[in-house]
């Protein structure tokens, strides 16, 4: 697939540039079977000019889905998943002593700009340790996903050892957190992967919000080939839950039916990017999520405010 998008994505001038998976396809058109499998992907990618202009003007933070973990909607079952891990650390430059080198999966956190204006970038893993899923018997029903959610306290998302990474990374002081997850965290009904696949553990991230004071969280996420804002103002939440979905950078067109309760404004099926602006001179400071066509132009645009990201 061709990749022109980048130059409209380097026209916003960004800060900073967000990759949250499906970066490669790795196991397409076949599952990958060796490290050169990865690394060819990879190298695809990094033959790519507009990648090429982009990462050389703008700071990269990444992580992954399913697709450059290397196989379709897997879990921590995948046999070959510290070999991603590896090619994924090569790829992205980490240093021989990062975590990310030694650890069980891609889970890590920088923090950006001065006291007053620091935005925290928690970048998360939804592969590496997740728990099967369960799929509907009846198959793909109404032109739903294959998934129903699983028994409520059944399997975990981010593993423990994520989970105590993240509560310590929310303690961290911040102004604006964004969470990156591969998957949707609001959305939920369309049956495809996300969060509601396992409620139990929404509900844990939307308590650990809470239990560790962390204002100003919002999260972005992929994985549906669409652009879309959900917001989430209902369950048990410690403050909205603002999710900023953006995929895929070259998808092809095509119509979007899936049903969202908790969407903001319109959704599209076509090549899009996200940004999220910060207005850190407005009164409340502003927070502006936007989705953003092949050539640039807005597709979906949403707006909320730290103070309206406060634990109540």
């Amino acid at each position: 697939w061709e990749q022109t998008i980048w130059p409209s994505i380097l026209a916003q001038d960004p800060d900073l540039f967000l990759f949250i998976g499906d970066n490669v396809y790795v196991d397409i058109p076949d599952i990958p079977t060796k490290p050169e499998d990865f690394r060819e992907k990879y190298d695809q990618l990094a033959a790519q000019p507009g990648w090429q202009k982009l990462s050389a003007a703008v700071p990269v933070l990444a992580t992954w889905d399913d697709h450059d973990y290397g196989l379709n909607d897997a879990g921590k079952e995948f046999e070959l998943k510290d070999v991603a891990q590896q090619a994924f650390a090569e790829f992205f430059d980490f240093p021989e002593d990062a975590p990310i080198r030694s650890q069980q999966g891609v889970y890590h956190a920088r923090t950006f700009g001065p006291e007053g204006r620091r935005v925290q970038v928690i970048l998360l893993d939804t592969r590496y340790h997740r728990d099967p899923l369960t799929r509907n018997p009846a198959g793909r029903v109404n032109g739903l996903g294959p998934y129903l959610p699983n028994d409520y306290g059944e399997g975990t998302m981010l593993g423990e050892a994520q989970w105590a990474w993240l509560k310590k990374q929310l303690r961290q002081p911040a102004d604006l957190r964004i969470i990156a997850s591969s998957i949707q965290v609001v959305a939920d009904e369309h049956g495809w992967e996300t969060w509601g696949n396992m409620p139990h553990e929404r509900d844990r991230l939307y308590r650990l919000i809470a239990e560790t004071g962390a204002d100003g969280v919002v999260v972005v996420s992929g994985d549906r080939h669409l652009v879309e804002l959900s917001m989430d103002d209902e369950r048990n939440v410690p403050y909205p839950i603002w999710d900023a979905t953006s995929s895929s950078v070259n998808w092809r067109p095509g119509r979007v039916n899936d049903p969202n309760r908790f969407r903001i404004g319109e959704v599209f099926r076509e090549p899009n990017f996200g940004i999220v602006r910060v207005d850190w001179s407005a009164q409340p400071v502003t927070v502006t999520f936007e989705g953003r066509d092949h050539d640039g132009e807005v597709l979906v645009r949403g707006a909320t405010t730290l103070d309206e990201l406060r634990n109540r």
